[in-house]
């Protein structure tokens, strides 16, 4: 059997083709996982300072945030809680974070360790596990859910 060049050039011409698209589709995985785990921390050093003017270009207006006492806030009660707490956090760390990207979304989960000192000097130490999940929103991505387990 006689094989020409004509007839290798459309299989390698695959090839080369999936081998390039391969190489192409982990550098957008890339960029977007820097993408959340920046947010990650921006929400994290807002959260910590009780900046909700910072939280909220973060959050989708459709958020559902629910704290480890089983409380669910949408997105304006949630930054209306930062406004008016009654605490500051002394410390606040998102320990071994893991970003997995699922299409449109990602799917975050971390330790969440911090300190809350209340108005009357009373501190309490939080010891959670989060699980966040965010949506790409245009070319944004925007924290959609948020679920807290105590540890």
């Amino acid at each position: 059997m006689n094989i020409d060049r004509r007839q290798l050039a459309l299989p390698v011409l695959a090839l080369g083709l999936g081998i390039g698209l391969m190489s192409v589709a982990p550098a957008f995985a890339g960029a977007d996982e820097d993408a959340i785990a920046k947010n990650v921390e921006a929400f994290r050093a807002a959260q910590a300072a009780g900046n909700a003017d910072g939280i909220a270009p973060l959050c989708a207006e459709e958020l559902s945030y629910s704290h480890s006492s089983g409380a669910v806030d949408d997105k304006a009660a949630l930054l209306a809680g930062v406004k008016n707490a009654k605490y500051k956090w002394t410390s606040l760390e998102y320990k071994d974070p893991a970003i997995r990207i699922v299409g449109p979304a990602a799917i975050v989960r971390f330790n969440f360790v911090g300190e809350q000192e209340f108005t009357d000097g009373k501190k309490t130490p939080q010891n959670l596990h989060i699980l966040m999940n965010w949506q790409k929103q245009g070319s944004d991505w925007k924290l959609l859910s948020r679920a807290a387990t105590k540890l």
